[in-house]
Order: structure tokens, then C-alpha cells, then sequence
């Protein structure tokens, strides 16, 4: 069981991934606007965050940089429509990136990929 934080300003994008992975038992919380999103790292050290590039207001990249800078070892996996960001330098700094998808099989792949390696080499 993980806990995980999907930021994304579509509230449909959380409800569908409780929905799709509550068999595994994991948590899932959402968080639709980033500015929010210091206070809840300071309350809460979720094990996986997905994290959508694509939110009004915000740079692109900002809350990527944000939640490595307070926490390194929190691995942030990209998750978008668009895959416009592919060749983007500062991809490297996420642990992966899934295009959207009805189907969630790859998601669970790459939860279960990140979930499941040692904190050591999250870092």
C-alpha cells in the first residue's frame, strides 16, 4: 500500500485512479492547486507523486523543481496528454513520465516500479 499524490486540475484524474487502484489498497490523494503544495509536503511525505505539467497558472516545470528541492528522494513521475515534453532537457529530473491513457496498465507498471526500489536509490 502507497501513498500516493496526484496533482492535477482535473478532479476526474484522481477519482479515476482511486477508482482504477483501490484492488491494491493504496491512498490516494489529490491536489488541484499548487499553491497548496508546500504546506501539504510539510504535512504529508507521499511515496510517489504524479504530476500533471499541463496546470493553469504554473510553470511547467516549477512544481517539479519545487518538490525535488524540498525532498529529493520523492519520486515525481510526469503524467500528461501531451507528449510535446518528450525532448525537454529538464525531463531528466523526473523518475519517469506516462502519457494519459484510459488504459492504466503502464501507470501500475511504473507505481509499482518506483514503489518498489530501495529508498537509496531514490536519492
Amino acid at each position: 500500500m502507497a501513498d500516493i499524490l496526484v496533482i492535477d486540475d482535473q478532479p476526474y484524474m484522481g477519482q479515476l485512479l482511486a477508482e482504477e487502484l483501490a484492488g491494491e489498497r493504496h491512498h490516494i490523494r489529490c491536489l488541484e492547486d499548487a499553491d497548496y503544495l508546500m504546506s501539504f509536503l510539510e504535512e504529508s511525505r507521499p511515496d510517489v507523486v504524479l504530476l500533471e505539467l499541463y496546470l493553469q497558472g504554473v510553470e511547467r516545470w516549477d512544481l517539479l523543481d519545487r518538490i525535488k528541492k524540498y525532498d529529493p528522494s520523492v519520486p515525481v513521475l510526469i503524467v500528461s496528454a501531451y507528449d510535446n515534453f518528450l525532448r525537454n532537457l529538464h525531463l531528466h529530473r523526473a523518475d519517469g513520465f506516462l502519457i494519459k491513457d484510459i488504459h492504466l496498465n503502464n501507470l501500475r507498471q511504473k507505481l509499482s516500479q518506483e514503489l518498489t526500489k530501495p529508498l537509496s536509490h531514490r536519492e
